[in-house]
């Protein structure tokens, strides 16, 4: 069975993030959605809430699994038996910090491949922190994040 990985912070998760999911599914036999939790960062959103928004967000994809970590991206795809680590790319700043992390990923295992996949027309703008600056700032967000992650927005008011 091949399995993928995709991870992020997902703080919140976006429409381009559910690009990726939706094109990396098909990819892959079973694809898992991590939330990489690093402590010392600040998130808008807990790590439950957004496990919750993913899992809502990916419903209809049936070879979807939300996990999280706190440890090494790459020593979770071990663990869930992943031969790959899947990465979105939305402009040419993107594949300087994804090459860095892909050398440092080869360093740690070198049997896991990265799979990066290119933002499709119209997403490569949206980012976590522009969804959350433009909400902080009353711009209406629903074309850029699934209908749940509005809601929890709206929860957080």
């Amino acid at each position: 069975m091949k399995c993928g990985l995709y991870p992020g912070s997902f703080d919140p998760f976006t429409n381009g993030h559910l690009d990726i999911v939706k094109r990396g599914s098909k990819l892959f036999d079973k694809l898992y959605v991590c939330i990489a939790n690093n402590p010392d960062k600040k998130c808008y959103f807990s790590v439950e809430e957004r496990i919750e928004m993913i899992k809502e967000a990916c419903k209809d994809i049936p070879n979807v699994e939300v996990v999280s970590t706190s440890g090494l991206v790459v020593k979770k795809a071990r663990e869930l038996n992943c031969n790959a680590i899947v990465r979105g790319l939305r402009a040419v700043t993107d594949f300087e910090y994804e090459f860095q992390l892909a050398a440092g990923y080869e360093y740690i295992d070198p049997e896991i491949e990265m799979i990066f996949l290119m933002a499709t027309e119209g997403k490569g703008f949206i980012s976590s922190s522009a969804v959350k600056g433009f909400h902080s700032s009353g711009v209406d967000i629903s074309r850029l994040v699934p209908p749940v992650v509005v809601d929890y927005f709206n929860k957080k008011k």
